[in-house]
């Protein structure tokens, strides 16, 4: 008998989603009746501007051609556009337009670093990366951020982390998960660093514009003398609410990043063209629609932080970006917690699903007591949720007793 044949070891190495891994118990649960409060993924569910929803449509010869590689040229221009409305100034030259910020992400670590190569970036982290990193055999090296507010730690602990296979550095601000949003004293420590160790910075500034209190969003891009060294990562996603859509970009002031781009754009022929076409008219007049989201997520943060602070021995920062917020709950295994919400507990017909702390991290069995809450459910909702996760902690058989 032949033996049948076996996946590569990047295959079975890539990691499950902390977002999505929980869904199949998801979709038993509600086959069982049980309406799920879904705070486990960043899926907002308030409408996507009209100038978006207007411009979805078919084209009128019913033809839809392969865009080009970089990107429709409009939509290039636009992008263009809009970084100009945060003081960021790209040429079309220095665009690709990306499937989703997903995509942007694994242009980036591809075209900064080969198989074995290494990029500091800081746990927790977007699990998306440690997928992309895992798939092209990039090593990741976690600066740790230590709770409830994960800012970055002193100078120093992210140097000592820096080999002569280091590449690049990723800083995803505002964050995700953490929400926290970085000072201008603690990019421009990360910025000298990379700029002492020629080193790229992978910037991730997909939710620019939601930063609350008053706070203002600092670019890696700010920074003079830096500007080839920086990759942007970037997505209208979250921005605009329309997920579904896949518009995102890649962009660098370096030729040789993005002439890399461009060839791995030109691998997958192009993106989406009708999504591409449908974002052009919001990229160049952002700020409207942009003001308002900033405005309703810190509404729902404020809902969302308050209610968790009433939850027995929950430790908890008031998030300041993005929509996320990271908990550290009285549990010794978040994984298992999160399964048991979805398998065994439900008060009055409904429950709650977060996201596990432990698949954000890039250091084995870290985020153990933490889960990811994702604010996007109306407010009412989101008390709801919280309620129900204080009523589960109470019911957990392995609820962790007198932890302060």
């Amino acid at each position: 008998m032949t033996s049948r044949p076996t996946v590569s070891r990047r295959g079975e190495q890539v990691p499950a989603s902390p977002i999505r891994a929980l869904a199949p118990l998801a979709a038993q649960a509600e086959a069982r009746g049980t309406r799920i409060l879904h705070v486990n993924i960043g899926q907002p569910d308030l409408p996507a501007p009209p100038e978006i929803l207007e411009a979805i449509r078919p084209p009128a010869d019913g033809v839809i051609p392969y865009a080009p590689s970089q990107g429709q040229p409009d939509t290039v221009e636009a992008w263009c556009d809009y970084y100009a409305t945060v003081d960021v100034s790209y040429e079309p030259r220095d665009v690709v337009v990306t499937t989703g910020g997903g995509e942007a992400i694994g242009f980036s670590l591809v075209a900064v670093a080969d198989p074995g190569d290494e990029v500091i970036i800081f746990d927790p982290t977007y699990a998306s990366y440690l997928g992309f990193a895992a798939s092209c055999n990039v090593k990741l090296v976690p600066v740790p951020l230590p709770p409830p507010d994960y800012h970055l730690p002193p100078a120093e602990e992210i140097e000592n982390r820096i080999t002569p296979r280091t590449k690049a550095i990723v800083v995803i601000n505002p964050g995700n998960p953490t929400g926290s949003v970085l000072r201008q004293e603690e990019l421009a420590a990360v910025m000298e660093i990379a700029q002492r160790h020629s080193l790229f910075v992978i910037s991730d500034e997909t939710y620019r514009e939601l930063t609350f209190d008053g706070r203002q969003h600092v670019s890696a891009l700010h920074f003079p003398g830096m500007e080839e060294s920086v990759i942007m990562v970037d997505s209208v996603s979250k921005r605009f609410s329309a997920t579904g859509l896949r518009v995102g970009c890649v962009a660098s002031k370096n030729t040789e990043v993005s002439s890399a781009t461009l060839r791995l754009a030109q691998a997958r022929l192009s993106s989406p063209t009708i999504e591409q076409d449908a974002v052009v008219a919001l990229l160049r007049n952002p700020t409207a629609y942009t003001t308002w989201l900033r405005n309703a997520y810190q509404s729902r943060r404020d809902v969302t932080y308050d209610a968790l602070r009433t939850v027995p021995d929950a430790k908890v920062a008031r998030p300041e970006g993005a929509f996320y917020v990271m908990v550290t709950l009285p549990v010794a295994d978040a994984n298992h917690f999160g399964r048991w919400l979805l398998t065994d507990f439900e008060r009055d017909g409904e429950t709650v699903m977060i996201a596990p702390g432990p698949g954000f991290y890039v250091t084995p069995h870290m985020g153990m007591s933490e889960v990811r809450l994702a604010y996007v459910l109306e407010e009412s909702r989101l008390q709801r949720a919280v309620e129900l996760l204080g009523q589960a902690l109470a019911a957990y058989p392995q609820r962790l007793e007198g932890v302060a």
